[in-house]
């Protein structure tokens, strides 16, 4: 027996699409505002390079869970802004290690902040009962299809 109790027509997938969507374009208006010029995607590659400073391109797709092609655009954009550099390996010339500059660290303090004021309004009124639940039942989605 199906575990499906979606009537037709019910999306759900589409509603936390459109969740995520907002609460980025909220988080990229918030950047805008104080004068940050990145974006949402690009602060996202940041935000795992402040958690594991040095990584591989590989690494990066990992633990954003996006493609090669994509983490190649962001961070040769990143580059251009001079918010990463790429260093060879010293264990694998054939691999290059994604580094941060000055630049990207001076942005992490402030733009965590804005996250976490920009996440604290997106979730106004959800009781912590409910996020946890929500992240529960997500997390099973995934693990489902992973």
């Amino acid at each position: 027996m199906s575990n499906n109790q979606f009537k037709r027509g019910e999306l759900y997938s589409f509603i936390t699409g459109v969740a995520s969507t907002a609460i980025s374009r909220r988080l990229q208006k918030n950047f805008k505002q104080e004068g940050i010029e990145i974006t949402i995607e690009q602060w996202s590659v940041l935000y795992h390079l402040w958690k594991k400073d040095g990584i591989s391109q590989q690494e990066l797709c990992n633990a954003s869970y996006r493609d090669k092609p994509s983490i190649t655009r962001l961070v040769d954009n990143l580059e251009k802004l001079n918010m990463v550099k790429r260093v060879g390996s010293p264990n694998d010339r054939r691999m290059n290690l994604i580094c941060l500059t000055d630049a990207a660290r001076k942005l992490q303090e402030q733009t965590m902040a804005i996250a976490e004021t920009t996440l604290n309004e997106a979730l106004d009124g959800v009781s912590a009962a409910d996020i946890e639940r929500a992240k529960s039942v997500l997390q099973k989605v995934y693990d489902n299809l992973k």
